[in-house]
């Protein structure tokens, strides 16, 4: 669902490809660049996007946590645009193959394939072929190419982030002549060694004797190659206001720190409230566009309005007006004081009346192997989440945005040049499967040596790890052993899920609730494993079958004891997080790392030892005389 907006050809903008709505919150959205076969593109800000084709998405508790973090001038969730009309392939020209997301070519600078000759897109040297039929197929052109015709060029892979949000194309002027002005010669990218290292490509002005290879750009002197940050906003078209106290660092086309998301997301907890206002709330996308009480009698005539019989016209058109001037005076956004509390409440009480269709929980008993450790047990059959994206990073992750009003992030780099009016959301169904721990079992653990040297060492580096990025003060953002437990229970679960449900292990996520008892609100400590779809019947339930006492026992059994032993040990079990760049003690991607989109906390702050015994640490983990 993705439109090209390259430079216009023939009055129109060349359609190259397809993303799904997800993809637009977590791989591919605004500021992001997607790597099609032949070029590359960066999606434009939300400035840029046709808000007619989008819709809006009720979710009160996400909107106010939103608005937190944006403004209070933030009106609505939206989906991203989609045509009218449902089609798996619209015909080329039509007006609903152009409903989709702006992008433009970025980085702007290509390379020949056959001459190897280095230039920007606006040097006309470049000519763009769109083919309408097969959008994978539109690319660059170099027509007047000394050794051949036609011959096809491609974007170079090497741009200049900064830590701010900043993003360019990569200084070649200035790097192949060492920041010397006066020579604008033409360049080449040549090939000296085929390894495909940076070493084995040597940047020649063709004006000069100047050149150099790349791997001057790399390392800890390549900042002086680079010269000062520009301050280049690309998905705005902009530049921001300068100077940027960091410096530029050369970053390659399709690193996975090109672009790190931020995305607040919440799952939709039944309020109790009025029947009918709920269920107008469940249908405002549809609703917000009646203008009177005789648009309200044609969508009853056109049976569009089945859920609503019981109640009347004028019943229907108040609740409709109230939920207007609720959002337009934005009464019915309150901040909420956590996105997790509520629902906590909601998984530790399962209150009937907070049921609905879209949130189904069934309390069942515990392992009867495992009553001193776990608490509750409960089965979601029927879950949907509401997702928000509300900026993006690059070089380094950004801090924890879980909560409203969380100061010690990082700045986040904006979507629209102007304060934003709103946010783009997805939403998805699904089924999960919440575990809460012994809160009196998780004290007596947290008193033992064992976790307060676990502790101790996890907070070295954590300190180190923010030191590192000169952010203060160097303990904030720790999110303490509690934390550092359910994490690792949860990867180990679900890398055992994955096994046997039937899901792929990236098609399972987390959610988890920590936090110490205080003024604000109680202690929380459980966890939820879920997966969903972004259609409207959601998963098949095998994830939660699973949650039955007796397979959840054998779960549970089976995941400890993959957990002692890993293949990689013992160099796993006896990492020492204070002494790496890594935050995590005994944990890799042969024991208990997890695709990145599926993890809350980017697999930092993890350790095999606090659940089981291990290599070198027989003792002291949560789960030691648990079967």
């Amino acid at each position: 669902m993705t439109a090209g907006n390259a430079p216009p050809v023939g009055g129109q903008h060349p359609r190259l490809g397809e993303v799904r709505p997800s993809q637009l919150l977590y791989s591919s959205g605004v500021g992001a660049i997607i790597d099609l076969p032949r070029l590359s593109v960066m999606v434009m800000g939300l400035d840029d996007w046709d808000e007619s084709r989008t819709r809006s998405l009720p979710e009160p508790r996400l909107l106010a946590a939103v608005r937190e973090q944006l403004g209070a001038q933030v009106r609505d969730l939206r989906l991203p645009p989609t045509p009218e009309v449902a089609m798996s392939r619209p015909r080329a020209g039509s007006p609903e193959s152009r409903v989709g997301v702006p992008v433009a070519p970025f980085p702007r600078w290509l390379c020949c394939t056959r001459c190897r000759k280095l230039a920007a897109i606006g040097s006309g040297l470049f000519r763009l072929k769109p083919d309408e039929n097969r959008p994978d197929r539109t690319r660059y052109e170099h027509e007047n190419c000394h050794k051949g015709t036609h011959s096809e060029v491609l974007p170079v892979r090497f741009m200049a982030a900064c830590e701010h949000g900043h993003l360019d194309d990569f200084p070649w002027q200035h790097f192949v002549h060492r920041g010397v002005p006066g020579c604008r010669g033409p360049l080449e990218l040549r090939v000296t060694n085929p390894s495909g290292e940076a070493s084995g490509l040597q940047v020649k002005c063709l004006s000069c004797p100047a050149s150099r290879t790349m791997a001057e750009a790399f390392g800890d002197d390549a900042a002086d190659a680079l010269g000062a940050c520009s301050c280049r906003r690309p998905q705005l078209r902009d530049y921001d206001a300068g100077p940027c106290a960091s410096k530029p660092r050369a970053i390659l086309l399709g690193a996975s720190n090109l672009w790190v998301p931020v995305v607040l997301s919440a799952l939709d907890i039944p309020a109790d409230r009025d029947p009918l206002d709920a269920l107008v709330e469940a249908r405002w996308a549809e609703l917000a566009t009646l203008k009177s009480l005789e648009g309200v009698e044609t969508m009853r005539g056109l049976l569009l309005l089945r859920e609503l019989t019981p109640f009347t016209d004028e019943q229907i058109w108040s609740s409709i007006q109230a939920r207007r001037v609720e959002i337009e005076s934005g009464s019915g956004t309150v901040a909420p004081a956590s996105l997790r509390l509520p629902e906590w409440e909601a998984f530790t009480s399962t209150n009937p009346r907070q049921l609905s269709a879209d949130f189904q929980l069934r309390r069942v008993e515990t392992p009867q192997s495992y009553h001193g450790v776990i608490e509750r047990v409960v089965l979601a059959e029927r879950l949907r989440e509401v997702r928000a994206l509300i900026g993006f990073t690059r070089v380094s992750p950004p801090g924890e945005f879980g909560e409203p009003g969380d100061t010690q992030a990082r700045p986040l780099a904006p979507l629209t040049k102007r304060p934003p009016q709103w946010a783009l959301a997805s939403e998805v169904r699904g089924e999960g499967l919440f575990i809460q721990l012994s809160e009196q079992a998780i004290q007596s653990w947290l008193a033992t040596d064992a976790a307060r040297q676990r502790g101790g060492a996890l907070l070295a580096a954590h300190r180190a790890n923010r030191e590192r990025h000169q952010q203060t003060p160097l303990e904030a953002g720790f999110p303490g052993m509690r934390f550092v437990l359910l994490h690792t229970l949860s990867h180990a679960l679900m890398r055992q899920l994955a096994v046997e449900c039937g899901y792929a292990l990236a098609s399972v996520r987390e959610r988890i609730y920590s936090r110490d008892a205080d003024e604000h609100g109680p202690a929380m400590a459980g966890l939820l494993l879920y997966t969903a779809a972004p259609d409207s019947e959601g998963t098949l339930g095998g994830l939660v079958r699973l949650g039955e006492p007796d397979q959840l026992g054998r779960l549970i059994g089976a995941a400890l004891e993959e957990a002692q032993l890993c293949s990689s040990d013992p160099l796993c079990a006896e990492y020492d997080a204070a002494s790496g760049h890594d935050l995590h003690g005994a944990a890799c991607h042969a024991c208990l790392l997890i695709p990145e989109t599926s993890c809350e906390r980017a697999n930092r702050y993890l350790d095999r030892a606090v659940i089981a015994p291990i290599f070198g640490r027989e003792s002291g983990s949560y789960f030691g005389g648990g079967q």
